[in-house]
C-alpha cells in the first residue's frame, strides 16, 4: 500500500471505537485519527489521570472530536469485567487491542498470571469475549489486535504459559505476541464458522518510538539501559505517528481480510503499511484451539456468543 497514510482513513462518522492503552504512543495516535474522521472513541486506559488527560488532548487537537475515557486494567480481570459491563453503547464498530507491556522483570497480574502473558494476551482475550455480543450485533465490526515482529523469537509453550519453569523476559514477550496472533487466527476461524462478518485482524508497528521500550529499565532503576533505549528510539525507530499506520490500516481499510497481519512494508521495520510475514506456528489450527481453551479456563470468559 505505497503512500498510504492517516489521510486515507475512511470516514468513521457514526462509528464507535474502543482503543486500549490509548493514553500515549500508538494507541493515542490511533484514537486521535479515528476521532478526526468522526468516530466516537473510548480511550480505555489503566491510569485515570493519564487517560482523562489524553481524551482532553484529543479534543484539543481535533476540534469537534468525541473522545472519552474509561478505566481498563488488563492486569485485573475484575476490572476488565467492570469495563465490559459498563460499556454504554449498543454498537461497537472497532475494538483495537493495543495496550501492552514489554520485557518486564518477572511479575504477576492481580489474578496471578505472568505479567506479559496476562496483560498482552489474557486481558485482551477476556475483553474481546465480554464485548463479543455487541461486536456481533454491529454490522462490519472489526477486532484489531496488536502483535509484534518479535513474535518470531518464540512460540508459546502450552505446558508453561505463565513461564513458571524459567523466565526470560524477551522470550516471555515474544510468546505473548505469538499468543496475540494465535488468538486472532482462532477468533477469525470461529467467526467464520459462526457466519459473522466481524473481521479479526492483527497488526504491528515495526520499530516505533514509544514509552514501551523504556518502561522495564525505568522500573528497575537502570538509568544507563533506559538511556540506551532512548538513543535507539531517536536513531533507529520511526515515530509513533508512522508506527500507528499499520494499526489504522488494519482498522479501517476496506480490503483487510480476516486473520491478516499488517505491518511496515520495509523489512517489517518501517515504512507504509503492507502485508507482514508471520511465523508458521501462528497459523496452526490445533495450537490456536489449545490456546483458546486454556485462555477460557484461565480467564473464565467462554465466548458464549460464538457458541450454538
Amino acid at each position: 500500500m505505497p503512500g498510504w497514510n492517516e489521510k486515507a482513513v475512511s470516514d468513521q462518522s457514526g462509528r464507535v471505537a474502543v482503543v486500549t492503552g490509548a493514553n500515549s504512543g500508538l494507541g493515542y495516535v490511533v484514537a486521535r485519527e479515528l476521532a478526526r474522521k468522526g468516530a466516537r472513541v473510548v480511550l480505555a486506559c489503566r491510569s485515570e489521570v493519564r487517560g482523562r488527560a489524553a481524551a482532553e488532548r484529543v479534543v484539543e487537537e481535533v476540534p469537534g472530536a468525541v473522545a472519552e475515557f474509561a478505566r481498563l486494567d488488563l492486569g485485573d480481570l475484575a476490572v476488565v469485567r467492570e469495563f465490559a459491563a459498563a460499556y454504554p453503547y449498543d454498537r461497537l464498530d472497532l475494538l483495537v487491542n493495543n495496550a501492552g507491556v514489554m520485557a518486564l522483570p518477572y511479575g504477576t497480574t492481580v489474578d496471578g498470571f505472568e505479567t506479559q502473558f496476562g496483560v498482552n494476551h489474557l486481558g485482551h482475550f477476556a475483553l474481546t469475549g465480554l464485548l463479543a455480543p455487541v461486536l456481533l450485533a454491529t454490522p462490519g465490526a472489526r477486532v484489531v489486535t496488536v502483535s509484534s515482529g518479535m513474535h518470531a523469537l518464540a512460540n508459546i509453550d502450552p505446558d508453561d504459559l505463565n513461564s513458571e519453569r524459567r523466565y526470560r523476559r524477551w522470550v516471555a514477550y515474544a510468546r505473548s505476541k505469538t499468543a496475540n496472533l494465535l488468538f486472532t487466527h482462532e477468533l477469525a476461524r470461529r467467526l467464520a464458522v459462526h457466519g459473522s462478518d466481524v473481521v479479526a485482524a492483527a497488526a504491528h508497528p515495526g520499530y516505533a518510538a514509544t514509552n514501551l521500550q523504556g518502561a522495564a529499565p525505568r522500573m528497575e532503576g537502570r538509568r544507563l539501559r533506559e538511556r540506551l533505549m532512548e538513543v535507539g528510539n531517536q536513531v533507529f525507530a520511526q515515530s509513533a505517528e508512522t508506527g500507528a499506520l499499520p494499526l489504522l490500516y488494519a482498522a479501517t481499510a476496506p480490503d483487510v481480510r480476516p486473520d491478516s497481519f499488517t505491518g511496515p512494508s520495509f523489512m517489517m521495520w518501517r515504512g507504509a503499511p503492507g502485508p507482514s510475514w508471520r511465523a508458521p506456528w501462528t497459523l496452526n489450527d490445533a495450537a490456536g484451539e489449545r490456546l483458546w481453551a486454556a485462555s477460557e479456563r484461565l480467564t473464565g470468559v467462554a465466548y458464549e456468543a460464538l457458541k450454538g
